[in-house]
């Protein structure tokens, strides 16, 4: 066997030829390794469509790699000798091929990266980390940015980006005046419903994914979730393809309705391209540069155009910003002090409550949920019931298509839970069953009613949302963006919080909605 200068690791999420990690490769000198292993599908209880995106993905890519000639050492989850962990896949690959160094674009999960840097330092070796050139901001960039302020808001940061970057920028000025346009985002579809909408971007499955959807039906068969609808893009062309349907036929229409739902419809406008985008088959730039040019082109307004830009420029670094400057100890948060156990109907959508059940089903279904599903329907309920936030980081990072740590835990355990007290968004994200009926939420579908907070027929997240208050109102009463609620909390009687408490208490010992408990 050659001798192997530079051994270039590649995890599941570093889909990209052109990754850092890659500068200078040598087909005559150097190698490729990336593996299958059933340790990365079960330290949480990974739905299958998650499962199978990943080992699409990885599969087609190393075809992508032996086509451009770079030797590769390929660990499929089905060989008989496989070794069920990246680090002793690794450390059985390092004793075998002895390479001179170990190279690796920087990883998005921190337990990832630990394994992995223990087992090559262990080897006598340094692991190179490379820069991820699939963001606009490094981590060290982001670093010096929060450095010394008293507070992070994502607003300014995505302000300072835009001029940084000159994006939707004219003279040194935001184009149209306005640096957000979230007050024309907000509509709802209305009583009718959204009407005719375009079809989602579909990839049939080509012999190298149908061969991975048997072996999640029969590998994972106990796990959450169903395949039957699977047609996520898993190469880089099919993401382009995506990319390309997104821009031409759904952000004219994703501002205005970016916040809104329907029951049965789980894709509406949105642009669905955030799983590409993190397995790093699309390139964020190209995202944001193709959503600019159709402004520019007169074919999608501002409105629409700056906030999808918003979600990638701004939201997208910003969360990994704050992961990578806050981990280890940002996962062990819990600034509310929540530890009711995780509902078990999250795993299967038995539910009385129609936007649960809704969300849910279509979860498991798909491996996905627009922004506002996870934000103000599952991720509220569990915020509301007071979910221990770890649970709830573990559900989101198992079931959704798109979820790689570095995004997904601070977007659950910050933004959704409120769990690290602040330091992602300025407020809990609270509101009652009302809010949910105003978007479209299937409320008429219901047995409950969103307008009452008290009695059997109580929409349990109107009489938790109260509850929510009134356990957190010393701590609530510091914050200025809930004045108004506490100002509302402060009208009810003895008698009525009395009331909430007692029916709060029903549905958190699964009396209400549904049964309690953990999944087998």
């Amino acid at each position: 066997m050659a001798a192997v200068r530079h051994l270039v690791l590649v995890l599941g999420d570093q889909l990209d030829l052109q990754a850092a990690a890659f500068d200078g490769f040598d087909n005559t000198q150097d190698a490729v390794w990336m593996a299958e292993v059933a340790e990365e599908s079960t330290h949480v209880w990974s739905a299958q469509q998650r499962i199978a995106l990943f080992l699409a993905a990885m599969r087609h890519f190393a075809q992508a790699l032996r086509e451009a000639g770079r030797p590769l050492h390929y660990r499929r989850l089905d060989d008989a000798d496989n070794r069920g962990s990246l680090a002793d896949e690794l450390q059985a690959t390092l004793a075998a091929l002895k390479p001179q160094r170990v190279v690796m674009t920087a990883p998005g999960d921190w337990r990832v990266w630990q394994s992995l840097k223990a087992v090559v330092e262990a080897a006598g070796l340094a692991l190179e980390v490379c820069e991820d050139r699939h963001f606009f901001n490094t981590v060290r960039e982001f670093a010096a940015y929060a450095k010394g302020r008293k507070s992070l808001r994502m607003e300014f940061f995505y302000r300072e980006m835009r001029q940084r970057h000159g994006i939707l920028m004219q003279h040194g000025k935001p184009v149209g005046g306005q640096w957000n346009f979230d007050v024309d985002n907000r509509e709802s579809f209305g009583a009718k419903g959204p009407g005719l909408l375009p079809q989602r971007a579909l990839f049939e499955p080509d012999a190298i994914t149908r061969e991975v959807l048997d072996l999640v039906r029969t590998r994972f068969a106990e796990h959450p979730g169903s395949l039957d609808s699977f047609a996520w893009p898993v190469t880089r062309e099919q993401a382009l393809q995506a990319l390309q349907t997104f821009v031409a036929e759904r952000l004219p229409l994703f501002g205005r309705y970016e916040d809104a739902m329907w029951p049965g419809e789980p894709w509406l406008y949105h642009s669905q391209l955030s799983a590409a985008l993190n397995l790093k088959l699309l390139n964020p730039f190209e995202v944001v540069h193709a959503a600019e040019a159709a402004y520019h082109a007169g074919h999608a307004p501002l409105a629409s155009v700056e906030g999808f830009i918003r979600q990638i420029l701004g939201w997208r670094e910003y969360v990994r910003g704050i992961y990578w400057t806050q981990m280890p100890g940002y996962l062990e948060r819990n600034a509310l002090y929540a530890q009711q156990p995780l509902p078990g109907w999250y795993w299967t959508g038995d539910t009385d409550m129609a936007c649960l059940r809704d969300a849910i089903t279509q979860t498991l279904a798909h491996g996905y949920a627009h922004h506002i599903q996870r934000l103000m329907v599952t991720g509220l309920y569990a915020l509301l019931l007071g979910v221990q936030p770890q649970q709830v980081h573990a559900w989101y990072l198992a079931v959704y298509v798109d979820a790689v740590e570095w995004v997904e835990l601070p977007n659950t355990l910050g933004m959704s839970q409120y769990g690290d007290g602040g330091l992602l968004g300025s407020k809990p994200y609270v509101a009652s069953g009302r809010y949910i009926q105003r978007m479209g939420g299937p409320c008429s579908q219901c047995r409950y009613k969103p307008a009452e907070r008290e009695g059997d027929d109580a929409c349990p997240f109107t009489t938790l949302y109260w509850d929510f208050l009134m356990r957190h109102e010393p701590m609530l009463a510091g914050n200025q963006r809930m004045v108004m609620q506490l100002k509302n909390l402060s009208r009810l009687t003895e008698a009525e919080r009395q009331a909430v408490s007692q029916r709060a208490e029903a549905i958190r010992q699964g009396r209400v909605g549904g049964s309690q408990g953990q999944p087998a």
